[in-house]
This record gives C-alpha cells, structure tokens and sequence, in this order.
C-alpha cells in the first residue's frame, strides 16, 4: 500500500477528531472568546485523531489485518454527520458561554471572533498534526538506522526513545529556554521603567524615600508602585473619622541585591529603620511574579488598622505572574522562606509586651512561596497572627493538604479541615466563615473563588476527575460543566491567562474581598458594617 502523506487523513482519525471536537465546546470555569475556542477546539480534534488513530491500529492488531481503504460513502457519512454535529456543539457552546458570561458578570463579547475560531481550530489542527507527523517520521529514520546493527523489534523501541528524547530535549532545553531567556530580557526592561502617576515616596517610611536604605531606581517597576502609592493620612482619616498613622511600606527588588536572602535582609533592615516593628501590625508579604502586591491587599490593611501597620515585601522575578506560574516557582519558594525567615529572626528578638501582631499574606504564586516557610497548621498559629491567602495554586502544599484531608461531606470547593480550629477557606468572606463554632484568634484563611483556574488546574485533570467537578458547583460555575478526558484539561489551561479579567469575586480576581477577609483575620474593634461596606466600595 502506498505510504500516505503529511497532509492524508485515516476514517478512524477523523472520527476521533470529530468527537473530541464536539466535547470541546463543553463549558469550563470562565467564557471563552472566539480564538480561545478556537484553539481548544483545534488541540481538542488532533487529541481526537490521534486516539481514533490508535484505536483502529489496536483494533487491527487483535483482528491480524491491514488497514483498508475507506469506502467513497464512508467519507460522505462522515461529511454529513460532522456537519451536523459540530452546528449543533457550536450553538450550544454559545449558549453555554452566554450563560458562562452572566454568571461571572463579563459583558464583552467579539461576535467576528467567534466566527473565526473555525478557521483558528483548521491552522492549530493542521500546525499540530504535522508537527506529530514530523515527530513520527524522525522516528522511522531513527529506526531504519539502527536496523543496520540491531533487530527490528528493538531498532523500533531504540528508535521511539530517541525521537522523543531529542524532541524533549529540543523543546524543554532549546526552545523553552530560549523564550524564558527572552521574556526575562524583555521584562528586565519593563522593569526599569516607572509608572505614570508614580512618584518617589517623600515619607522616610517607605523604601526609596528619604533616608532609605534601598534606592528608589532599584525597587523594579513593581517595588516603585508599592511604595510610591497608597492610601495618605488623609485618605484613612477620611474613612476612620479618627486620628490615623502613615503606613509604613519596604520592599527589595531584583536590582538592590544579588540573591533573596540578601534581599530580605536589606528589606527587613529598612522596615526597623521605618520604625515598622514599632507598629501594632506587621505583614509579610510574598509578591507574585514579577513583584506585584495586590494593592487591595496592602490597602485594606492599612484602613482597617487606621494606618498602624507595616508591610514588607521583596521581588524575586522579571516575569508577569503566569510565566513565573511555570517555570520560577523555586524563586518563589526561596523569596517566601527567605522573607518570614528574615522579618521573624527580628520580630523574636523583642521582647514580647512590644512585638507587633505578626501577619502573613500571599496571593496566586505568592501563596505558594509564603506557605514554604511553615511546616503545618500548627506551625502557621504558633508563629503567626494571621494569614490570608487569596488564589492559591493547586499545587501548594499545605493547601493540597488541608484540602485532600477534609472532613467527609464536605466539598472540596469549601473545604472543612480539623473543625476549622485554624485553617479555614471561604469563596465570599462577607458572609460566616463554615465551620460554626470557636476560631482562635491566629487564623488561617484561603480565599478561593470557584471560578479561579489558578486554584484548580492541575496536570492531573487530564486523566483523573477531580471532586470539584464531581460535586455539586460553585455559585459562579455553570453547573452543566463536566470532566472529559484530555478535554478538561485543555479547558481550563485555556482559562488560565484569562483568569484576573473577570470582575472582582469571580476568576482569579479578589480585590474587595480583601476587606473581609482582612476583617476577619486582624478582627479590628470598633468597625460597623456600614463603614466595611464603605470601604469594600473604596478598596473596589
């Protein structure tokens, strides 16, 4: 039989291809614009003729004959059925995205997008096909050559391990390195530059200011927004209607010293010199990726304390969050241990009656590096006053723990470990926190929007279904979402760039919970409900 082409299609191919293309206008966490679709919809039908492709080879293996060539009506049925399926899948896919769009309050929608995700699915289909045709005929080459000294059987094992490697090696080493390398060198010059409505800070309790210990043109583009903005004296007055203080910020970028520990050392020798151990409240801060703090994370700290507070925090990548996300994880693991471990070696040498309270806090990748520096729950109260984690990544530890090890009943999307003696999780903080009951005054509280990929993506959903989908649905997720093999995956993958831009309470995308769950860790006397109503309207 002649060998087919690049371009030739197997029956048994398509078919597994039209299926898998069908599944994937199922709906996952957040709505997807036409190119998105597209994509999915394009990694979704080669994922489909490679399985349909695999179950006809081992079908013939078990029946001992050769492929055949389809019938000319074989095709035609295909054409028709296809045509058929994939009108009905793409109108209920925007029906399910309309509702996906409603739940989580986005209100843009590219209607000449969607139009395009066809032809968007046709180049990513075809691009990844031959691609894997390319991967397969570097295999027989390899095997035809070392057919030359061994026999077939392992020429063809040899030759397989060899292909895959070198393509491994090629795109793990060559061409990940490269586009890392390139993004650093890109975002190493972003990182000098300022932000307009940034200035340099004229307060002496804010790093890059007078008498700072770290230059201002060191603190990053990041480090310069954190310091050089804020909420003033003024502003916290005008919420409190009371006497107020100016918080205290410091910060150490990647330009002010060489390594993390160095860093966090310089970060926490400015915060003494700011008089930050001086404040009634201290909060350490694991930034995400390229340095970033949530200003409503820092902001409702500062109003609910009425200013007596200090923050500190220190860069540890040039890379935007979701890069970082990848490939930078064991610098946020280093900066989170590096950064308690600093501020804490400090904190312990006061004496006890003059510490102050003791906060930690991390969002997305700054979770995952802040919980590096304890060993448990326990670990968490002993040496904290509190902590608040918005999004954490799946694969955090101590949140994979907490989570795997709930108490039966309750679901993984709201969680309930140990009675909630000190880790607690919630997806809105304005309402009771589960489980009833007493809460020690160290609390540990994730925040987790059912909505947010960053909490639940995970290699594993490619095979294995994970509870949360299992169970019933968070009050922002369509409730008609459910687990596909290989489909599932390639969903939520898709949602993850897109994760903050969903309104606040939805996605990746926290901002005024941070209000609530700042109230309900530091527990501030003397706030009404209609001044942390006012503030959520601040903060938001």
């Amino acid at each position: 039989m002649r060998r087919p082409t690049l371009l030739t299609l197997t029956l048994p191919g398509c078919w597994g291809a039209l299926i898998l293309s069908c599944l994937s206008f199922t709906p996952s966490l957040l709505p997807r614009g036409g190119i998105v679709q597209g994509l999915v919809w394009g990694i979704g039908a080669v994922i489909g003729y490679g399985l349909g492709t695999l179950a006809a080879w081992i079908w013939r293996a078990f029946a001992d004959r050769d492929p055949r060539r389809p019938r000319h009506r074989a095709w035609l049925v295909l054409g028709v059925v296809a045509g058929l399926l994939l009108a009905v899948s793409f109108a209920l896919g925007q029906y399910w995205q309309s509702e996906i769009r409603e739940l989580v309050g986005v209100t843009d929608h590219d209607v000449v997008l969607v139009v395009a995700s066809p032809f968007v699915a046709a180049i990513t289909f075809v691009l990844l096909l031959l691609l894997g045709r390319g991967l397969r005929g570097l295999y027989r080459w390899w095997a035809s050559l070392f057919r030359r000294w061994i026999g077939r059987r392992a020429a063809d094992a040899v030759g397989w391990i060899v292909a895959v490697g070198l393509a491994y090696l090629v795109v793990s080493g060559l061409l990940l390195g490269g586009f890392v390398d390139a993004a650093n060198a890109t975002f190493s010059l972003r990182n000098g530059t300022t932000s307009e409505g940034t200035d340099r800070p004229a307060s002496s309790v804010r790093s890059g200011g007078p008498d700072s210990l770290v230059p201002w043109d060191s603190l990053g583009q990041q480090g310069r927004d954190f310091t050089g903005l804020g909420p003033t004296i003024s502003d916290i007055q005008g919420w409190t209607a009371g006497p107020a203080l100016e918080p205290v910020r410091t910060y150490a970028g990647l330009d002010s010293a060489p390594d993390a520990e160095t860093r966090a050392s310089l970060a926490v020798r400015d915060l003494e010199r700011a008089g930050g151990f001086q404040r009634r409240n201290l909060v350490v801060v694991t930034t995400t990726g390229s340095g970033w703090v949530d200003p409503a994370l820092v902001d409702s700290v500062e109003y609910l304390s009425g200013g007596d507070s200090a923050t500190v925090a220190l860069q540890y990548s040039y890379l935007p969050s979701w890069m970082s996300y990848l490939v930078d994880q064991s610098k946020a693991r280093e900066a989170g241990r590096a950064l308690f471990d600093a501020v804490y070696g400090r904190w312990s040498t006061l004496p006890p009656d003059r510490r102050p309270r003791l906060f930690v806090a991390g969002e997305s990748l700054g979770s995952f590096g802040a919980e590096t520096a304890f060993s448990g729950e326990y670990d968490m109260a002993n040496r904290t006053s509190g902590i608040v984690f918005a999004g954490p990544p799946n694969f955090n530890s101590l949140f994979r723990e907490f989570t795997d090890h709930r108490e039966p009943g309750s679901p993984e999307v709201a969680p309930v470990y140990r009675d909630g003696r000190v880790v607690r999780f919630t997806n809105d903080p304005e309402v009771a926190i589960p489980p009833e009951g007493a809460w020690p005054r160290s609390r540990v509280l994730y925040m987790m929007n059912p909505s947010d990929p960053i909490v639940w993506w995970s290699p594993r959903l490619a095979l294995h279904r994970p509870d949360w989908i299992r169970e019933p649905p968070g009050d922002d997720v369509l409730p008609g979402m459910i687990w596909i093999p290989f489909v599932t995956f390639w969903q939520v993958t898709a949602d993850l760039p897109f994760a903050v831009d969903p309104p606040g309470g939805h996605g990746h995308h926290y901002t005024s919970a941070y209000v609530d769950g700042w109230y309900t860790v530091m527990q501030p006397a003397d706030v009404t409900p209609d001044e942390l109503a006012e503030l959520r309207a601040r903060i938001g």
